[in-house]
């Protein structure tokens, strides 16, 4: 493997989260030296608390960026992303997300600029929504596991990614020159309906599990009497009803330029998932 310039650490931010361990455990095979950051991590990075952020850069030569995930994140990034590059971080890789770029919303895509305006050489990666939301996120799994998924997404495709892949790209354009620049949109091989995937999953697991289509009001008071703020609430409902609407359902090729193999199916994620217990009691 081709490596890039530079010595020292490569830092990830979001180290513990679905992306981040995936891309330390990939790039500690490879040999590279590592930098784990969170905010429970023995090297702590805090979006908020910047005095976390010395620590955390200084020597590295490349940064792997999860954002702080909520409405002050584009201001957080266009503090840090300078902070980093005036102490040496040579890359810039940004986990973002397919939809933003699509949804025709230009706030969303805030955190994007703030990257490329920093100065420095960046990367984006925008994937779809992630195969693991069903085995991690309890607002996916839970549901399933009690054998009805309510959904506000109609018969909409989604073409799952698996987060390995997003961490095997993240890797590889962390460690290999000609990605400066570069917008890779990554999706898995092929869209499915929230249907399939529900089917999918109980055949594996040999369970009665359906999915229910719900409009978007009914689904939001779903999600606010199991404790979500209305706020969020009504944004998750908002993402399911991209893919309602048929805008998540086309592929995107950047695992294929990225890694030169076409990404992992859904159905092997789902027989390694149900393999290692991802939906029992």
């Amino acid at each position: 493997m081709e490596r890039g310039n530079g010595h020292g650490p490569i830092l990830v931010i979001g180290a513990t989260g679905k992306t981040g361990r995936h891309l330390v455990a990939r790039l500690r095979r490879l040999g590279e030296d590592v930098r784990a950051a969170a905010r429970s991590t023995p090297v702590r990075f805090d979006w908020f608390d910047e005095s976390t952020w010395e620590p955390a850069v200084s020597g590295a030569r490349a940064a792997y960026l999860v954002d702080a995930q909520d409405e002050h994140a584009a201001e957080r990034m266009r503090a840090f992303a300078p902070f980093a590059v005036e102490r040496g971080v040579e890359r810039l890789v940004l986990l973002s997300a397919r939809g933003w770029a699509d949804s025709g919303e230009p706030e969303l895509l805030a955190t994007e600029n703030a990257l490329t305006e920093s100065g420095g050489a960046w990367t984006i990666l925008r994937p779809t929504w992630f195969m693991q939301g069903f085995t991690e996120d309890e607002i996916l799994r839970a549901p399933v596991r009690t054998g009805e998924l309510p959904l506000p997404s109609g018969d909409g495709m989604e073409p799952f990614i698996d987060a390995e892949d997003i961490a095997e790209v993240a890797a590889a354009v962390l460690t290999r020159d000609g990605h400066e620049g570069g917008v890779y949109a990554l999706s898995g091989p092929r869209a499915l309906s929230m249907g399939e995937a529900v089917d999918t999953i109980a055949k594996a697991t040999g369970r009665a599990i359906r999915y229910v289509p719900v409009s978007e009001d009914e689904y939001v008071d779903g999600l606010t009497a199991r404790g979500v703020p209305p706020g969020q609430a009504r944004f998750v409902a908002k993402l399911f009803g991209w893919i309602r609407d048929g805008e998540d359902a086309y592929l995107s090729d950047g695992v294929q330029r990225v890694l030169g193999r076409a990404p992992r199916d859904f159905t092997d994620f789902v027989a390694a998932a149900a393999a290692a217990g991802a939906w029992d009691d």
